[in-house]
């Protein structure tokens, strides 16, 4: 008797549940993921590029073939130019190098050998070209220096070129 009488109770229960979900479904305050358009991307029509947009020569190709003794930073060195440098570096560089930019950075401090002192003065007398393509590009065989040029705007590693210089010499 109370097998036959649980399987109408089920059948009650289950259509009962798949009510309020159609309710809640239709009265769902957020939309519905069938009406978001990355369903149905197709059906809007699509968007028209301004011309200009796209680059047609990369400024990134042009720089890292250049030599870096001729390429040379568009920054006049400012507070603020050295304020934002040291934003930068604190956001990107600090890691690894350091707050003291020593190289005794939170993550750098895993490393063998540890990365390098950017007051020392090997650094210091690089070109800023030299470091403009040793941030962008990487450093070495090794790539201990990763490559940030998809990483940091252009201007920006010219801020923190002009920030490193800013810290002085080191030995």
């Amino acid at each position: 008797m109370k097998k036959l009488l649980a399987i109408p109770v089920l059948v009650i229960l289950i259509l009962a549940g798949y009510n309020i979900l159609i309710y809640y479904d239709n009265h769902f305050p957020y939309g519905r993921m069938r009406e978001t358009p990355a369903v149905k991307p197709y059906e809007n029509p699509m968007l028209v590029m301004e011309s200009g947009i796209v680059p047609k020569d990369s400024a990134e190709a042009v720089w890292r073939a250049m030599d870096a003794n001729t390429l040379v930073s568009p920054l006049p060195v400012s507070d603020a130019v050295l304020r934002r440098g040291q934003v930068v570096y604190g956001t990107f560089c600090q890691q690894c190098h350091g707050k003291n930019h020593d190289g005794n950075g939170t993550v750098g401090q895993s490393f063998t050998p540890l990365p390098t002192d950017l007051r020392n003065k090997t650094v210091q007398i690089l070109s800023d070209g030299a470091l403009f393509q040793h941030i962008s590009y990487g450093v070495g065989e090794t790539n201990r220096q990763p490559a940030l040029a998809t990483t940091i705007r252009a201007i920006d590693r010219w801020h923190v070129i002009a920030y490193i210089r800013s810290i002085g010499v080191h030995d």
